[in-house]
């Protein structure tokens, strides 16, 4: 579906940039053809690239890797220091730092990003966070308390153990790229996510939970993609029930996302390859332009009622017992099911008493006294 998106946008005359950061890549295969880790022009107006997300993490954390195997002396160490420093969500943010690069260039009127399944992609959505917490609390206080320790350490012979300066730039360096992909994401007037789904009942509460946590994230979404839809054809005899389960889902997709829903298909045969990829496109799209925002949303908005200050989070489908909200200083915890997000509060609003929490109609809102 991705693969379609970007023939369908290039098809409309945009200079397009596809790229996965699925570890599992998968765009080589739907296009029929071998793909090597940097940028190809595989058709006009469409650049491809599988990013290779050892080579980036080489690339981001090789320093710190570095550093961690001095001090590990046993077999196998390579592999220790790099199981041990992988954190969740890194390598898919690694690898979305691409998205920069190809923004600088000027190059390319669009970016499809084909992104990992759900569980990946919302470790990559909490990363910033994580990193964020600790370069703000823990960072400097650990850089200056190595520099003490540092003199103390080598004349114990164990300044091995104390990680080198560089150690530390590598983290801010990762920082400055973290939270300049960030920036492209949360930016709702040029990002956008986009929901792939088949109609059964699995994948649809799956996609559910996704559009929730990518509201609570502060990502956009603008449309949902239902996939590989039985024909009328198809939707007798043994597939009869198969098919009013579907029609039930679809009604369900209809009622579940407050967006635009495009659907196409299942096909006689998969589409591979580019004549097959610009065909699905059309199938999905119509005389829609592909490259367009066929939403524009603001998932995270403040705003005034009356002498209060409202701050609300779109999170459809979520209950009000799913939803636990806490003021931390700056910042505003608000937790969902199993996801977590800090609200960063601007300046007016530090401090003050939360006066009141409601879940109404999907969106969360929390009322800041005056």
């Amino acid at each position: 579906m991705a693969t379609a998106t970007a023939f369908g946008a290039a098809e409309r005359g945009h200079r397009v940039f596809l790229l996965s950061t699925d570890m599992a890549h998968s765009l080589g295969h739907v296009l029929g053809r071998k793909l090597g880790p940097g940028p190809e022009l595989v058709s006009e107006r469409v650049t491809v690239q599988e990013v290779a997300v050892l080579d980036e993490l080489d690339r981001a954390w090789s320093t710190v890797q570095g550093w961690l195997q001095e001090m590990l002396h046993d077999e196998g160490r390579e592999m220790v220091a790099e199981e041990l420093l992988v954190l969740p969500g890194m390598e898919e943010l690694v690898c979305l730092r691409a998205v920069t690069e190809i923004e600088a260039t000027g190059d390319y009127d669009l970016c499809v990003v084909d992104c990992a399944p759900t569980g990946a992609t919302l470790r990559m959505l909490r990363f910033p966070d994580v990193l964020r917490f600790f370069m703000q609390n823990l960072f400097d206080l650990q850089r200056s308390s190595v520099r003490l320790l540092r003199p103390i350490a080598e004349r114990l012979k164990a300044g091995r153990w104390m990680p080198p300066d560089e150690v530390f730039g590598a983290f801010e360096r990762l920082y400055d790229d973290v939270a300049g992909v960030r920036q492209i994401l949360l930016d709702c007037d040029r990002t956008s996510a986009r929901l792939v789904v088949n109609p059964a009942r699995v994948v649809v509460d799956e996609a559910r939970r996704s559009f929730a946590y990518l509201n609570l994230y502060g990502v956009a979404t603008d449309a949902v993609l239902v996939n590989r839809v039985l024909p009328e054809r198809a939707a007798s005899g043994y597939f009869a029930r198969w098919a009013q389960r579907e029609r039930d889902e679809l009604a369900r997709i209809e009622r579940s996302f407050p967006l635009p829903v495009f659907e196409v298909p299942l096909l006689p045969h998969e589409p591979i390859g580019e004549n097959a990829l610009r065909d699905l496109a059309r199938r999905l799209f119509g005389d829609r332009d592909p490259a367009e925002a066929f939403t524009r949303s603001r998932p995270i908005r403040l705003c005034k009622r009356g002498d209060c200050t409202l701050l609300t989070v779109q999170l459809p489908g979520v209950d009000a017992d799913e939803v636990e909200v806490t003021a931390a200083g700056s910042e505003l915890l608000v937790h969902v099911r199993d996801a977590q997000r800090l609200i960063a509060l601007p300046e007016s609003l530090c401090g003050r008493v939360i006066d009141g929490v409601h879940l109404r109609g999907g969106v969360l809102e929390v009322e800041f006294g005056p």
